[in-house]
């Protein structure tokens, strides 16, 4: 992930809005951040572009150098990233993270929590979730 280094290094797995709010003022948020999410979360385009709410169309439309990506696209980028990171953090590794968002959860009224990460107060919820695990709460 040569040219990924960036997203990896600069978001991190516990993020707060300030912090958000400082990588979208400091940094370029465009395709390297999109593109290492996709790799990074080893999801296909079709969850992803679910995710951030755009059709697989319009986000493989992204891929072009000169895609300027509307400002709650990189918020939600951003996001995904730390909760992903987080998540390996607390589960040991992608895999056993990515099992656990698309089990139903008893916390959740049975629903997975993969299902909230379309929104941006559904992946605080699911980090929220993830810090509860860490203390004790057995999700």
């Amino acid at each position: 992930m040569r040219g990924l280094d960036l997203p990896m290094n600069t978001i991190p797995e516990r993020i707060t809005d300030s912090q958000v709010m400082g990588l979208l003022k400091s940094n370029s948020i465009d395709w390297t951040y999109v593109q290492f999410a996709k790799e990074f979360t080893n999801v296909r385009d079709e969850l992803l572009s679910e995710w951030l709410n755009v059709s697989v169309k319009t986000f493989r439309s992204y891929k072009k150098k000169d895609a300027e990506l509307k400002d709650n696209l990189k918020e939600h980028v951003i996001l995904l990233i730390s909760l992903f990171k987080h998540g390996q953090e607390v589960f040991g590794d992608q895999l056993n993270f990515l099992n656990w968002l698309k089990a139903n959860n008893f916390h959740l009224d049975d629903e997975q929590p993969i299902d909230y990460l379309n929104t941006v107060s559904g992946i605080r919820f699911i980090d929220d979730r993830l810090t509860a695990m860490e203390f004790g709460d057995n999700v």
